[in-house]
């Protein structure tokens, strides 16, 4: 999932590739995580499209499509949800937090 995380979600072939059903990966995974599969990896997405604002210096737009979001808008939505803040207000307050930090 860590390495694929920007492509649809394939639950199925993933349990069947632990030897495990739909529904005991399912409970497994949240056993494990604390949060189901779809969660994990929506966390995975936001997590790297932070990172590539960050440190590619990638608009929104561009960073949500590259981790797998085809819908600019929903990836604004689902990041907000996430960190707090839509994402360029984010990034500016990470930027500004982390000079701060360095001057």
């Amino acid at each position: 999932m860590r390495t694929k995380f920007d492509q649809p979600l394939r639950i199925e072939e993933i349990a069947s590739e632990s030897g495990m059903s739909v529904s005991g990966f399912h409970h497994h995974f949240k056993a494990v995580t604390a949060m189901s599969p779809l969660q994990f990896q929506k966390q995975l997405r936001l997590q790297e499209a932070r990172r590539l604002m960050l440190g590619e210096r990638l608009d929104a737009a561009s960073a949500g499509f590259r981790v797998g979001y085809d819908d600019a808008s929903h990836f604004n939505r689902e990041y907000k949800k996430h960190f707090g803040l839509p994402p360029l207000r984010d990034v500016e307050r990470l930027r500004e937090s982390a000079s701060r930090a360095a001057g």
